[in-house]
């Protein structure tokens, strides 16, 4: 089977290979991905065929660009024999075509002068078509990997590996500029970063054909982002101010900004804990960042004191008409606890989702609590990817689920969760994770 070289972005690194498993699955495309290290940006893959290699990347967030490997080796010398051994019968196939060579170093750089030396040290590929810098027909990559040892070795690092591919394809790495929350029309506190979003669309495999439902809706971050890979998108958010916005800027007026309008269902206020979406309705998948206290209050409809509340504001005004209904109406909210709504997220998903539909939802974590029981889990979920985005004292994951098939039996026949997520996140993140005054001074003692 042909080899290719996966070139990725140095960035999100333990995202990169749970966004391509997800893209291999969308595009029923054959991969191992078993050597993917993070350390790395460089990956070596094998694939049936140059068509697949494109499918595989052509809507990756994390992958730069994809190349048909034509020779590697750990110096200069040895990657010549290597391509001369597996490419030489495909020389006269791009005799005549226009081209140009490229040289990429990672965790190194060289010269111009170096580049130009390395460029001509493979005329024996002779070549005889016109160069062109711009719109060539081929690409010729040259991609260095160095070590990086403590001490460089003569004001130089040592090279690990030599790669000469010929340029296939590139991921989606350009249209994060594109949607930029800096560029973004509407936007509020809670609008989600861009990259980040598209990310989650894919591992959530939005594509055309497939419906996708945001609970926490907020701005539409998640909904733009399924939208633009084909998904038909809708969402709710018991803040009904961000899901109006105002009638110039509000969450079509983004889905018109990114020209994916034919995209968009609709948006609904709710309480997600009495959502309105009938039992039988089924979802391909949920895809959100469930309010955890810190930008806004996490709360659902309801009052701490029901009979105080009831006294206070009747359900009709004086003239008759139910106060529900009138346009300053502001209803009742109370305190919900973050571990609840994991809860009530897990048994919607579990009720609503297809077979094999996905929920990638983001929890937060303080880093020195952080233990694997700290992921919910429930039996009809099987968890697929746990991915994080570390700060400085806590991180936020992104938790993929699959909805086991109805038609097996459940891992467990009480249908409860097994979540044991700690309530301690929300408190510790506003006093900024410092230690209680009493443990530190029996630390130091």
């Amino acid at each position: 089977m042909p080899e290719y070289l996966i070139l990725l972005a140095q960035k999100h690194e333990s995202f990169r290979k749970t966004e391509l498993d997800a893209l291999a699955e969308l595009e029923q495309v054959p991969v191992d991905l078993s050597r993917h290290d993070v350390n790395t940006p460089l990956l070596y893959v094998t694939l049936d065929s140059e068509e697949d290699a494109r499918r595989l990347i052509r809507r990756s967030i994390l992958v730069r660009s994809i190349f048909e490997v034509w020779g590697r080796g750990d110096s200069f010398e040895r990657l010549h024999e290597d391509v001369k051994r597996r490419t030489s019968h495909l020389w006269p196939r791009y005799k005549d075509v226009s081209f140009k060579f490229d040289v990429i170093s990672y965790r190194g750089s060289r010269t111009k002068e170096e580049q130009r030396e390395i460029i001509e040290s493979f005329s024996y590929v002779d070549f005889e078509g016109p160069i062109r810098m711009r719109n060539p027909e081929e690409v010729f990559t040259i991609i260095e990997e160095y070590n990086a040892p403590s001490v460089p070795i003569n004001d130089r690092r040592v090279l690990k590996d030599i790669c000469f591919g010929r340029f296939i394809g590139d991921g989606q790495r350009d249209i994060i500029d594109k949607y930029d929350l800096k560029k973004r029309k509407y936007i509020g506190t809670t609008s989600f970063d861009a990259e980040l979003a598209l990310i989650s669309s894919n591992i959530g495999l939005a594509a055309p054909g497939k419906l996708v439902y945001d609970p926490f809706a907020g701005t539409g971050s998640f909904l733009v982002a399924a939208s633009h890979f084909g998904a038909m998108a809708f969402g709710s958010d018991i803040d009904g101010r961000q899901i109006r916005g105002t009638p110039n800027s509000n969450i079509v007026t983004n889905y018109t900004q990114y020209n994916v309008k034919s995209q968009f269902l609709d948006t609904f206020v709710c309480d997600f804990t009495h959502n309105p979406i009938r039992p039988s309705f089924r979802l391909d998948a949920i895809i959100c960042d469930p309010p955890y206290g810190v930008r806004e209050g996490l709360k659902v409809l309801g009052s701490r004191n029901t009979e105080r509340y009831a006294d206070r504001l009747p359900t009709r005004l004086d003239n008759g008409d139910l106060s529900h209904l009138q346009l300053d109406y502001i209803p009742p909210k109370k305190p919900y606890h973050f571990d609840a709504l994991l809860d009530d997220l897990l048994f919607f998903a579990a009720d609503h989702l297809v077979d094999n539909g996905r929920l990638c939802c983001w929890m937060p974590t303080a880093n020195e609590d952080y233990g694997e029981r700290d992921i919910p889990m429930h039996p009809n979920l099987k968890l697929i990817s746990n991915c994080v985005q570390e700060f400085n004292k806590w991180s936020r994951r992104l938790l993929t689920y699959s909805r086991r098939p109805r038609n097996c039996p459940s891992l467990e026949s009480s249908g409860k969760s097994s979540r044991v997520y700690k309530e301690q996140f929300r408190d510790k993140y506003f006093r900024g994770f410092a230690q209680p005054k009493d443990d530190w001074e029996e630390k130091s003692l």
